[in-house]
């Protein structure tokens, strides 16, 4: 809180804003936008954010929206950000609230064949991120949750890895086979960390010639996110495969493959940690099992049609 108080002594308002939203149950990520969508309302005006007008609010969107071409996702962040802010913070309930609308555009997620999954999967040279990535997909899990697995998650007996605070700060569980346990037990048993699954190695021990093992042995923190993600882009262009597709990607794979697969859609949102299964329920446009099988009852009430003509 110290930044925003040296940054901007005489905005009181931001301080107790952070205040405000450090009370609520939002994850740490959620919190940082929130304040920095204030902050960004405030430098933009030059002025104390809580003197600002419905009016000067407005305009303020309508400059993002227009000029500096907001995506839509971005717009309803900043939306959500600022709202918080002047209706439940401040109290005004103004109407820009209820009349202001962001359209987001219904795109469907990349998807990759088990083929593919498994040609991006081999294509990773190190130990670490073949795992990773094979446990991702495994589970169906976001990065940050798989990044951030401790030895006590993993349930032996009962075959399951215990998720914790994952979005909206929910905990599951989701099952995992006997090879895939071994994998992970195997790994852990390899870099000898006992705080974490997947640890990082930090950025200074080449410079203390330490090896990669010792490193990982010793480091008290998780494996980055964003060292991940370029890992993961390094074997998608050298897997060969010619599509588009992140980390975030084995997720729906997951989901999808799970689908086509016969597993019930209620099962599978429990499984991704899902709010609502209507999230879960785009799945159903990506497998290519259920076009097949929709074919196939087509053909059926043509055949149908044709004895009847």
């Amino acid at each position: 809180m110290g930044v925003y108080e040296k940054k901007y002594p005489e905005f009181l308002s931001i301080t107790e804003f952070f205040r405000f939203v450090e009370l609520k149950d939002l994850s740490a990520r959620t919190k940082q936008s929130y304040l920095a969508n204030v902050v960004a309302i405030s430098r933009h005006c030059q002025l104390d954010p809580a003197v600002l007008s419905e009016r000067e609010v407005a305009d303020f969107l309508l400059m993002l929206r227009t000029v500096r071409n907001y995506a839509p996702a971005s717009m309803a962040l900043m939306i959500v950000g600022l709202r918080t802010f002047f209706r439940d913070h401040l109290g005004r309930d103004w109407s820009l609230w209820k009349t202001i609308r962001v359209r987001r555009p219904e795109s469907l997620p990349w998807v990759l064949s088990r083929e593919e999954v498994g040609a991006v999967i081999a294509a990773a040279r190190l130990r670490r991120f073949r795992v990773l990535f094979t446990f991702i997909y495994h589970c169906g899990l976001r990065l940050g949750e798989a990044i951030k697995l401790v030895p006590t998650d993993i349930d032996s007996e009962a075959l399951r890895v215990h998720v914790r605070n994952g979005k909206g700060g929910k905990d599951r569980y989701v099952p995992i086979t006997a090879g895939m346990e071994k994998q992970l037990r195997d790994f852990c048993a390899l870099h000898g960390n006992k705080q974490w699954v997947f640890p990082g190695l930090g950025s200074g021990w080449r410079k203390l010639n330490m090896r990669p093992e010792q490193a990982a042995q010793l480091s008290v923190r998780h494996i980055s996110s964003s060292g991940v993600q370029e890992a993961f882009q390094r074997c998608v262009a050298d897997s060969g495969i010619g599509k588009r597709a992140t980390a975030h990607t084995l997720r729906h794979c997951y989901a999808t493959h799970l689908l086509e697969a016969g597993i019930a859609l209620p099962l599978i949102s429990k499984y991704l940690g899902h709010s609502s299964i209507k999230t879960t329920v785009v799945y159903t446009h990506l497998t290519s099992v259920s076009e097949d099988r929709t074919r196939e009852a087509l053909e059926v009430l043509h055949s149908g049609l044709r004895k009847k003509i």
